[in-house]
């Protein structure tokens, strides 16, 4: 009951948080996002989007190679392409990454250990994130302060130990599900993100890709009008990114938009056209996932021309029927 509640939870949750942004600061900032948009722009978005799924794509390509799955980089790309497009126009924000991981697993044979290499490939890039945007907003603490007080500081840490807990204890249980999840998780860990094989390329490629994602963003910050030094626009840029990580977006809107306009005040720029540079990354990201229309049409195509390879199955799978009892009587 929980899991069908959720991503509905989510989406009421992140709508929102978009009307309370308009309710705050009307439908301004949003039209002049909108406005700010020309074909300049958009080629710029579609070739950033061409590098950053690219760099994406090894990374899993890497992963995958380490856990033993195999995974070409043009097949990656391609699958890549799709997934984001999906996060992007379906409510649960997830649902392309979790096609992806169970399809690359069926393919694979093996489809727990396909889940926990897009699971690990996206957690690197997330721990890339977070160890840059730290010593961003290291330069500029009064940032974050602003925005998560002492008191929402302690509140983050507790529910981070409380989470901790819970695992280790679900953990602990001999002959769990959880416990036989992590220790399967743990192997993967190492094989495909700290073996010595795998972390320069995986901490590289994700280092590339967010770089990607901060050029695109910092597009949308001078498309939207910020004149802001670069020094003073990264740490609210970063903030952002971060707030996307967080389980209550729909295709990345809701918390970004919030967090991109409190972090610009806390930088002393303007609330409205950080909503306003919010905005226009957040089109501009649909826009950098259009290709994967371009593998869902192919993909389409090539289901309809299935009947001829199903009956080609369904043909060698009757002569393996027959064959089956005089295999047994031999074996006997």
């Amino acid at each position: 009951m929980t899991r069908r509640l959720w991503p509905w939870t989510r989406l009421l949750i992140a709508l929102g948080i978009v009307v309370a942004l308009v309710w705050r600061l009307g439908t301004g900032s949003f039209l002049a996002g909108l406005r700010a948009i020309d074909a300049g722009v958009v080629l710029a978005a579609l070739g950033i989007g061409l590098l950053t799924t690219v760099f994406s794509a090894a990374r899993w390509c890497l992963v995958a190679h380490r856990l033993g799955l195999k995974l070409a980089l043009p097949t990656a790309v391609a699958d890549y392409y799709r997934a984001l497009l999906l996060n992007a126009v379906l409510p649960a924000g997830v649902l392309g990454d979790a096609h992806r991981a169970v399809s690359h697993g069926q393919d694979a044979g093996d489809v727990g250990r396909g889940i926990r290499a897009v699971a690990l490939e996206r957690l690197a890039g997330q721990a890339v994130l977070i160890t840059v945007g730290a010593a961003v907003l290291f330069t500029q603490p009064e940032v974050l302060t602003a925005l998560m007080p002492g008191r929402g500081a302690l509140l983050v840490a507790l529910v981070l130990v409380v989470a901790v807990i819970v695992v280790a204890a679900m953990a602990r249980q001999k002959g769990s599900r959880w416990r036989r999840a992590l220790t399967a998780t743990l192997v993967d860990v190492r094989r495909g993100l700290l073996a010595r094989r795998s972390w320069p390329g995986v901490a590289m490629l994700s280092a590339a890709a967010l770089l990607g994602h901060l050029v695109l963003f910092v597009l949308a910050a001078r498309a939207a009008g910020a004149a802001a030094p670069l020094a003073q626009l990264l740490p609210p840029l970063v903030l952002a990114l971060l707030a996307m990580g967080l389980p209550l977006n729909v295709g990345g809107w809701g918390p970004r938009e919030a967090v991109c306009a409190a972090a610009f005040g806390a930088a002393g720029l303007d609330i409205a056209q950080g909503l306003t540079v919010a905005v226009v990354y957040g089109v501009l990201t649909l826009v950098a996932s259009l290709p994967g229309i371009t593998v869902l049409l192919f993909r389409r195509r090539a289901r309809a021309s299935a009947p001829e390879d199903l009956q080609v199955c369904a043909e060698r799978l009757d002569q393996a029927g027959q064959q089956r009892p005089a295999l047994a009587g031999g074996g006997k």
